[in-house]
């Protein structure tokens, strides 16, 4: 590390992401007490979906990880972003090697995007490109409208409902034939990936496999 780095380091320290401990000079994006103890999904990492051939997401939606993804959404902790990526990245190395070639995530509405500042999965994405080398990580989807959180839906059939025509294909021309690995944060019943991937089937994917930083246990 040069003089500017740790300068940079001495006047804003890193801190982990998952618990917020400053982190010492060995530890790299998270400190080794998380990196030791999150809810890794293990064997369980793959949820199946409609639409796409499987998804695949290093931790589960619980404890510190919930509450990372959380202050990442909506508190501004856009910094998160490299930390997640590359966990995400190592998931997707494991679990889905040579099965894409696009990389591309699940868009926020405008007006979400406005409140926000920025979009949360496409950091992912790109984090998580950077991390696997691959440089064709592009916005195929749109938004049309503006739909309640997922969150807040109970059911499946009600979540499906919630996201049914919401989302259009924004570059119809590169998406014929290409195998497409749509990135979002968090996976619960698979409804918002599903109405994704079904709109990149149609204009010409040839597959979509998926891949969130957390998932739901079910």
């Amino acid at each position: 590390m040069g003089a500017i780095g740790w300068a940079l380091k001495l006047l804003f320290p890193e801190k982990c992401p998952f618990c917020g401990r400053l982190l010492g000079e060995e530890e790299i994006g998270l400190c080794e007490k998380c990196l030791r103890e999150l809810p890794y999904t293990g064997g369980k990492c793959k949820t199946n979906g409609a639409f796409f051939g499987s998804c695949v997401s290093p931790l589960f939606y619980e404890g510190a990880a919930r509450k990372a993804v959380l202050r990442f959404k909506f508190s501004g902790k856009a910094s998160y972003a490299a930390c997640f990526g590359e966990l995400l990245a190592d998931c997707v190395r494991q679990n889905l090697p040579g099965s894409f070639d696009v990389i591309t995530w699940v868009p926020l509405s405008p007006r979400r995007h406005r409140k926000r500042g920025y979009s949360q999965a496409r950091l992912l994405a790109e984090a998580a490109a950077a991390e696997l080398g691959v440089g064709n990580c592009v916005e195929l989807l749109k938004k049309r409208r503006n739909t309640p959180a997922q969150s807040g839906i109970k059911g499946a059939a009600a979540r499906r409902a919630n996201v049914s025509g919401a989302f259009e294909a924004s570059r119809s021309d590169a998406l014929i034939g290409k195998r497409i690995l749509l990135i979002d944060d968090v996976v619960t019943s698979g409804a918002t990936l599903s109405e994704c991937s079904r709109v990149l089937m149609t204009h010409g994917a040839e597959t979509v496999v998926c891949a969130t930083l957390c998932k739901a246990r079910r």
